[in-house]
């Protein structure tokens, strides 16, 4: 499992000021120094945090340092234009709904079959691996697959919810079945939203088919507390199942 670290929040934080500091560029730089496999941006068409400069800027680092760029976002044409433009490795669509405060649904399929696929087959003509945001919903892969999509992203919040719960094995056993189902269809498995050093040891032993996941919301909010560095580097101990102290319990 590799980790993919998000820096929206970076930029938000950034954002709040006007100005130039915190600087995505330089926080990216440390995750990369820290352990982690890759960058991740999601670029809303508000600009609320991620900037187009912003994914031009982690795209020559992420080069440099040979690593991925994930960009994530919706079918608008300016994002994928831009995504198609650099090339990124990799393209995560991801539905928004005007006036959401994050990311909670993946694509209805297969009645947005029709709005995915040219995208898909766009992005992989320019030789960039596709992933499409999905809920943990087995009997959706073959659905998924029909896109031409490479990958699926697991929606992981009702999983990190749960975790703890009375709930989390029902959860995770949803996880589960959904990646399976997604290799039995040909594609590859992401997952992300919410996941934390908690929760995240559990998911990577108990679904191995997961090859990336993406995390932005509770490294950063780890890493004001222990530093950045040492943020990055628990997750990545966590992408490989060992278990983390989260410094919230400190």
């Amino acid at each position: 499992m590799k980790l993919s670290v998000n820096l929206n929040k970076v930029a938000l934080l950034r954002n709040s000021r006007g100005a130039a500091n915190p600087s995505p560029a330089w926080a990216a730089e440390t995750c990369i120094a820290a352990g982690a496999d890759g960058l991740t941006l999601h670029w809303r068409e508000d600009n609320r945090h991620t900037l187009a400069r912003d994914v031009r800027d982690l795209y020559s680092i992420a080069e440099a340092r040979g690593v991925e760029l994930n960009l994530e976002g919706d079918t608008r044409d300016e994002l994928v234009n831009l995504a198609i433009e650099l090339p990124v490795a990799q393209l995560t669509l991801v539905p928004v709904v005007p006036g959401e405060v994050t990311s909670d649904h993946g694509w209805s399929l297969p009645q947005q079959t029709d709005l995915i696929a040219p995208i898909v087959a766009r992005a992989k003509r320019a030789g960039i691996r596709v992933s499409i945001f999905v809920d943990a919903v087995p009997a959706d892969m073959e659905a998924a697959a029909a896109t031409g999509a490479d990958r699926v992203e697991i929606y992981t919040e009702p999983y990190a919810a749960a975790y703890g719960g009375p709930r989390q094995d029902e959860e995770l056993g949803r996880i589960r079945q959904t990646a399976l189902a997604a290799v039995e269809a040909g594609m590859g498995v992401n997952a992300g939203h919410d996941l934390s050093v908690e929760n995240l040891p559990l998911l990577a032993r108990s679904v191995p088919e997961i090859e990336e996941v993406s995390i932005g919301h509770a490294l950063v909010c780890d890493a004001l507390y222990v530093g950045l560095e040492a943020a990055v580097r628990a997750f990545v101990a966590a992408t490989r199942g060992e278990s983390v102290r989260s410094p919230r319990t400190v």
